[in-house]
């Protein structure tokens, strides 16, 4: 285990109290830290252009669950990361802690407990194309394919509307869960940017990022603003004992053989050999851009990112005799290193990703309208490798293996075309009716290329094998839509919001989908207000046809395209589109001046839901309850007839494939509670209580397939067992609540929040026929940050979050040794964690502004 010696966390409290102290002695507001204050509270007085199409409506006025989150309010999370940012401020987003394989190389995020695919993301109101990296294996995040918000700069972002609400009808067929708009700045002159460097208490991850933000006129109406921005994360480590290798103590195996106990105790780091567990180490950089021309009565807008990520992942060592060969009687065994004796190899998974994004369009007024035209490309390419590995298969043969090994890519590409109309109508109400009317066409591309011969032959490199000839292949559809949107003031103190829209897919056909949204203003203090809103997703390109071998140590299983033939011989059909109700209704009250509350309750049904399979088995699996062999020749026959050739020394092999497998039900409720406090000369403060509750449940599961087992009996095959179940009810916490205070004194600001995470589960399997309960227990995060100002310009910033350094339980151990978490590593945290596995992260940041 990896102790920290560059940040103590004793050096921190020093200086943070030395802080404090300086600050203490200030008497005088400045105007400034007022400003900054107000910032902070005032959130529900922006003008907001998420959840409705009227001009001039506030966050606090909405008929709709509406969340800003200002520059000010997001620069004090102390994580260069978008994904975090949302987390820490957002009681009912959550992010990915970990993911397992490519799917730790881009980590996703959700809203109100659905999946990531269920949230819309858009730039400056343009919809934001997804990654070509989709999350494959089990979890909360399983099937995400939605927009990397990591590849947005924190710093180039004016403000983020997150609405709560479903907006299918109004935004695209995809925002069953709600909409994050992220409004990019648009400053004609001046710039901010940082430095920050910061690490994990005890478990590594240095980190390191910068970014400078720049805004210019152009001529007398214009705008130019860039941002570059560059971050380098290291390796968490947070594993624990290799069970193939030591005992529960840390000391070696008694069953292993002489030669073995010499090999294994010298694999560097031993005990702690394997280094799955953690976070990959990545290298990020950001450039994104925003300017607009008005020509008079007409203005030129274009907006748009490039992003580059070279990042890799360990994955489970292989033990010094993993990868032999045999000649005449003599074995050797092969080591990346060469060196003597052998001390087998850590693979790492590794992309290289490419993404960009361009907007551009026009917008002004003509004939009484308003219009919006624009065209938006974006495209995200990964190409995958496999490094400090070996072809067992290939040196077995030939006593010759690469160590490198090129997988592959996957690409995923996006053209939307807009055009949008506003008008606003006199009709004798108390206010013009505002109607807006429009269309959208998009092209989608997802592409999986091979990848070399090395990297395929036979079984493919350890731990992450080529894709084949049979998983590459290219896969398009297009999209058109219309929509009709209504917003009246029905009298001084009712105003509803209406939306149809009409949805053609060239490969599911067509779908009329609406939302009806209103409040009613009992008196300036109350207000009730509500939605009911039908949805309808299609499934990803990546989600029906990606197709990849995922392998361990002891196990192979093959992600059959949901698509392909290979899936129909189980029985599974083509993924058809999801379908969503969705129910809120919410209050809005003003008991005080500058005292809000809101809460909301919603309800999201969705039918036809797309979710992964538990393991179908063709070698390795259990027995039922009733004695039947959970092992089935039909799936082996599923796997070659996919093209896909297995790891011939592994245990236990299988088949998992998305399909529209239940219905699910999501309850929950949130809460937001805010409140500013001018203490004059002691400063002032923004009080903040924000909380969310949420549970889904699933229902109306998908018939089992009949296949029959290796006694030749028939067996009724769970296509969703406990454990995938238990990834959509219970393995995110039904509980969130963030409470924070953000104090200015002078020079002197001060962060403090505190998030409480409910309890969380999950169901595991080792061999489809015996479940195992993980559980994380309810957990309270502390962050904290202080703030000063050493001249006008330039500002430090001192913090952590996770101050507390709060880390997840470890997985089960079994009273005979096993390991109830499908790995090799004994201690390894429980990777669904809410708050992350990492545990405290310690940082410094310099900020300027000119």
């Amino acid at each position: 285990m990896k102790t920290v010696t560059s940040i103590s966390r004793g050096a921190l409290v020093i200086a943070l109290a030395s802080l404090s102290t300086v600050a203490a002695h200030a008497q005088v507001v400045e105007a400034a830290g007022q400003a900054s204050a107000q910032a902070m509270a005032e959130q529900g007085d922006d003008i907001i252009v998420t959840g409705t199409r009227a001009t001039g409506i506030t966050a606090a006025e909405s008929a709709a669950p509406i969340k800003v989150l200002g520059a000010e309010l997001m620069s004090h999370v102390g994580q260069p990361n978008l994904n975090q940012i949302l987390t820490q401020l957002v009681p009912s987003f959550t992010a990915q802690a970990f993911g397992g394989d490519t799917a730790n190389l881009t980590l996703s995020a959700r809203l109100r407990g659905l999946s990531p695919n269920h949230t819309l993301v858009l730039i400056n109101g343009k919809r934001r194309h997804g990654t070509a990296n989709l999350a494959v294996l089990g979890g909360p995040y399983q099937g995400a394919a939605t927009a990397d918000l990591d590849l947005i700069s924190p710093s180039s972002i004016k403000r983020i509307e997150v609405l709560e609400d479903g907006a299918a009808a109004q935004y695209g067929s995809d925002a069953i869960a709600g909409v994050i708009n992220i409004i990019l700045k648009d400053n004609d002159s001046g710039g901010d940017g940082y430095v920050t460097a910061g690490e994990n208490y005890d478990t590594g991850g240095r980190t390191y990022a910068g970014t400078l933000h720049i805004g210019t006129k152009i001529g007398e109406d214009g705008f130019f603003n860039i941002t570059a921005f560059h971050r380098y994360h290291d390796f968490t480590q947070v594993g624990g004992l290799d069970r193939r290798v030591t005992d529960i103590n840390g000391t070696l195996l008694t069953s292993l053989s002489a030669l073995q106990k010499t090999l294994y105790s010298n694999i560097p780091g031993y005990p702690y050999v394997n280094k799955i567990n953690g976070d990959a180490q990545s290298r990020l950089t950001n450039l994104q851009y925003n300017t607009a021309y008005d020509f008079g009565g007409v203005e030129a807008y274009s907006f748009g990112t490039f992003s580059r990520r070279i990042a890799s992942a360990y994955e489970n060592l292989r033990v010094p005799t993993r990868v032999s060969r045999t000649v005449n009687g003599v074995t050797t065994y092969f080591d990346p290193e060469g060196d003597s004796p052998v001390n087998g190899f850590s693979p790492r998974e590794k992309i290289r990703e490419d993404d960009m994004a361009f907007t551009g369009g026009v917008r002004g007024d003509a004939g009484g309208f308003h219009y919006d035209l624009s065209t938006t490309f974006g495209q995200d390419k990964n190409l995958i490798y496999t490094v400090d590995s070996a072809n067992a298969s290939l040196y077995a043969d030939t006593g010759f293996t690469p160590t490198s090994f090129y997988n592959g890519f996957f690409k995923s590409s996006e053209l939307t075309a807009n055009a949008d109309f506003t008008r606003a109508i006199e009709v004798g109400m108390v206010e013009p009716l505002n109607v807006a009317f429009g269309g959208e066409y998009r092209k989608n591309v997802y592409e999986i290329g091979a990848g070399d011969a090395a990297s395929t032959y036979k079984e493919g490199g350890q731990s992450y094998p080529g894709f084949r000839q049979s998983d590459a292949g290219v896969n398009g559809r297009e999209n058109q839509s219309a929509y009709l949107d209504v917003a009246a003031m029905l009298t001084d103190a009712w105003k509803f919001d209406g939306a149809v829209r009409y949805e053609h897919y060239s490969d599911f056909g067509s779908k009329v989908i609406f939302k009806g949204t209103s409040r009613y203003d009992f008196t300036d203090m109350v207000a009730l207000r509500g939605t009911v809103a039908t949805g309808f997703r299609a499934p990803t390109l990546a989600e029906s046809y990606y197709s990849a071998t995922n392998v361990s140590p002891t196990s192979a299983f093959v992600q059959l395209p949901a698509n392909s033939a290979a899936a129909k011989l189980l029985g599974f059909e083509n993924l058809k589109p999801e379908k969503s109700t969705n129910f809120s209704l919410g209050t809005v009250f003003r008991p005080a001046p500058k005292l809000t509350i809101t809460l909301d309750a919603y309800q999201v049904r969705i039918k036809d839901r797309i979710l992964g399979t538990g393991t179908i088995y063709s070698s390795g699996g259990g027995t039922n309850a009733a004695g039947q062999s959970l092992n089935f020749p039909l799936v082996r026959a599923a796997i070659e007839a996919n093209g896909n050739v297995l790891d011939p020394t592994v245990s236990q092999t299988g088949v998992n494939i998305f399909t529209n497998g239940a219905d699910t039900r999501t309850r929950g409720i949130d809460l937001v509670v805010s409140y500013p406090t001018d203490f004059g000369e002691y400063g002032t403060v923004s009080w903040t209580v924000s909380g969310n509750y949420n549970k889904t449940k699933v229902y109306n599961l998908k018939a089992a397939p009949s296949l029959v087992n290796d006694g030749r009996v028939t067996v009724n095959q769970a296509v969703f067992d406990a454990e995938a179940v238990s990834n959509i009810e219970t393995a995110s916490p039904r509980v969130k609540l963030v409470t924070s205070a953000f104090y200015t004194l002078d020079k002197f600001s001060a962060t403090l929040r505190g998030t409480v995470y409910g309890k969380s589960s999950s169901k595991y399997s080792p061999d489809g026929a015996d479940y195992y309960n993980q559980k994380i227990g309810t957990a309270f995060v502390g962050d904290v940050e202080l703030n000063y100002k050493l001249t006008k310009e330039l500002e430090l910033s001192i913090g952590a979050n996770n101050v507390f350094d709060t880390q997840p339980p470890t997985v089960q151990v079994l009273a005979d040794g096993t390991i109830v978490n499908g790995g090799n590593v004994y201690d390894a945290p429980l990777t669904f964690s809410p708050y992350g596995i990492n545990g405290g992260y310690y940082y410094a940041r310099f900020n300027v502004s000119f």
